[in-house]
């Protein structure tokens, strides 16, 4: 026997929404459903697809396989159906967005809900090589990551560019400046992003690169933190200007080591960048002027 057409979905979703309960209400269908035809599919291939914990679900090798492509048939099964519904779709919809800083993105969200305010947006910020992971296996619809990689896969295009920063308290002892060098930080508590994001990356390759060693470095998981961080007066942070809202007593000062620019991308697998909502999504993104 082959796997039929709602064996794939169902498994598809599982892995999308992360759980059989959350894929069960996507689908509208019961939990013993979605779970009889995983369990059916697994049967069919011989092996395990999911493997199930506490936390939830996560791919097999075998599951690893099987996901691309039953995710590309849930895809043109989502593009089947919004032919049919017609501009309704853009009414009923759900997106699931990853970016690895809150801005552009929450402007992107802002602009795109205005007009369509019945679809469903499921935002998750996280690291850089997160963000991207995650566009590769198809576990989000669309992606705003900076650097993002050339992939023949996946649909881009850029929406700002933008170079690094310091942020500091208008009282800090650097904040004068009009512009700073890495060797002027090597006395300063410095905040950067979590393992995993560009931020590290760049800057460790700059400080091996200069020979330069910060002693006093503090590492925190997302652009809001490390704002609020420095606001409380605990350090200066490095990261991209325009990465995340600031607050009018922080500023920012460029840094000389850092005068590449670095590009904002959208991103979408090319399959789904077909479908209305990723399209009115990237529309949204390129009509709003970001500074």
């Amino acid at each position: 026997m082959r796997p039929n057409h709602h064996q794939f979905i169902a498994f598809s979703y599982v892995v999308r929404e992360g759980s059989f309960s959350a894929a069960a209400r996507r689908l509208g269908v019961t939990q013993s459903t979605v779970t009889q035809h995983v369990s059916k599919l697994e049967e069919l291939v011989g092996s395990e697809l999911l493997l199930r914990s506490r936390d939830g679900v996560s791919l097999t090798p075998t599951g690893r396989d099987f996901f691309g492509l039953a995710d590309r048939l849930v895809t043109l099964d989502s593009e089947i159906g919004e032919r049919l519904r017609g501009y309704s779709s853009l009414n009923e919809g759900r997106l699931k967005v990853i970016a690895n800083a809150p801005q552009p993105a929450l402007q992107v969200i802002a602009t795109f809900n205005a007009h369509f305010p019945n679809v469903h947006i499921d935002f998750r910020l996280s690291d850089w090589t997160t963000a991207i992971q995650l566009i590769r296996d198809r576990v989000a619809d669309v992606g705003l990551i900076t650097d993002a990689p050339e992939c023949d896969d996946w649909d881009r295009v850029v929406l700002q560019k933008t170079r690094y920063v310091l942020y500091c308290r208008s009282d800090h002892a650097l904040a004068g400046r009009n512009s700073v060098g890495l060797e002027e930080l090597v006395d300063q508590t410095i905040i950067l992003p979590e393992q995993g994001s560009l931020t590290q990356r760049v800057v460790r390759q700059k400080l091996s690169e200069r020979k330069i060693d910060l002693p006093q470095l503090i590492t925190m998981t997302t652009f809001p933190v490390m704002c609020e961080a420095v606001r409380q007066g605990l350090g200066a942070a490095i990261f991209l200007k325009n990465s995340s809202h600031i607050y009018d007593e922080l500023v920012e000062i460029p840094m000389r080591d850092f005068q590449k620019e670095h590009q904002t991308w959208l991103v979408a697998p090319k399959d789904r960048a077909r479908l209305k909502l990723i399209n009115e999504f990237r529309n949204a993104a390129l009509a709003i002027t970001i500074q």
